[in-house]
């Protein structure tokens, strides 16, 4: 009853802010909420975002139109179900199905590249990114700002390891010269304008946070603190974070590959220095001075790892050509709701 009241008193919003006979036009707004395995969470999301795309309604800040798009990424639980009640309850909720897990990035390309909007907001379904900040959010965008950043003013809710772990991550990538917006995830408001500009990135091994910034559209920043999950675990855990910080340096720096032609100088220049010492260490003090054994296997050792780690390197950049020669399409969706 109370959420057909609230519907209500919207319409007549709607009908109120009229001149001459036509509406006044305003934020067709869509929320993408990439989802993996989030039963536990997603019933207390949707129900938030609901009340909150209800209140921006009401108070005109969105269109009618506005609705909250989850994307399912191939999850094994109850996740689609869920998804697919949802849809079925509220006109203004809708589901993506991928056939397959396909990653949180392309979950993402997949609503944002699929839904109709003026602005879309992406925002990950366990809430933990503050979802009041996207009130701040739509008033920048209609203040002409094509890109609003969500970034993290606190983060007390993460352990110390991820919280340190994941700023040292933002320093490393921005002194590789990359640019990313510290403390940003992928918590943000991207105009149609930005959109489609986005869309002509046709590479496979895709970070968004180190894209958008190099879209180059006027931008802004909204802070919001972060808070723990209400239910389930994360989705990202070392192994995951591990692999996005690796991808994240690799598609956006060849500085790692810059400093393997360094070491391998440096490694030279020592091993140079090396063997005069060797000679001179022969003919100026006799045999016998320089140990054989360890003399020969410690420099064996270090340059055998020196060149396993340089051809590890390599093969990272080797990997990501081969990857994207392929052309492979990033996400396929089933079916829509």
């Amino acid at each position: 009853m109370r959420q057909e009241a609230i519907k209500a008193d919207v319409s007549a919003s709607f009908a109120a802010q009229t001149e001459g006979g036509e509406r006044i036009d305003m934020t067709r707004l869509a929320i993408i909420v990439p989802c993996y395995n989030e039963e536990e969470v997603l019933p207390g999301a949707a129900q938030r975002l609901r009340a909150l795309l209800l209140d921006l309604k009401l108070h005109g800040e969105v269109s009618e139109g506005s609705s909250v798009y989850f994307v399912d990424d191939g999850s094994s639980d109850r996740t689609w179900n869920i998804i697919e009640g949802l849809a079925r309850d509220d006109p203004s909720s809708h589901g993506i199905k991928l056939s397959r897990n396909c990653g949180h990035q392309n979950a993402l390309l997949a609503g944002l590249f699929s839904v109709p909007g003026d602005a879309v907001v992406s925002i990950d379904a366990d809430l933990q990114d503050d979802p009041d900040a996207i009130r701040e959010m739509l008033a920048a965008h209609r203040g002409g700002v094509q890109v609003v950043y969500g970034v993290r003013r606190r983060r007390e809710a993460d352990t110390a390891f991820k919280r340190i772990s994941a700023e040292t991550y933002y320093r490393l990538l921005a002194r590789l010269g990359v640019q990313i917006v510290f403390n940003h995830a992928d918590y943000r408001l991207l105009s149609r304008r930005a959109i489609d500009a986005l869309a002509q990135y046709g590479e496979r091994n895709i970070v968004l946070r180190g894209i958008v910034p190099q879209l180059g559209f006027n931008s802004a920043v909204v802070y919001y603190d972060r808070v723990a999950r209400t239910a389930g675990v994360t989705k990202y855990p070392f192994r995951k974070m591990l692999a996005l910080a690796v991808e994240g340096v690799t598609s956006f720096s060849a500085a790692p590959l810059r400093a393997i032609t360094a070491l391998g100088l440096c490694v030279s220049v020592l091993s140079f220095a090396g063997g005069l010492w060797a000679l001179w260490a022969r003919f100026v003090h006799g045999e016998g001075v320089v140990p054989g054994w360890a003399s020969t296997m410690v420099p064996l050792f270090f340059l055998g790892g020196i060149q396993l780690l340089s051809l590890g390197v390599i093969g990272e950049y080797v990997a990501k050509i081969y990857m994207e020669s392929k052309g492979r399409p990033r996400y396929i969706i089933d079916r829509k709701v």
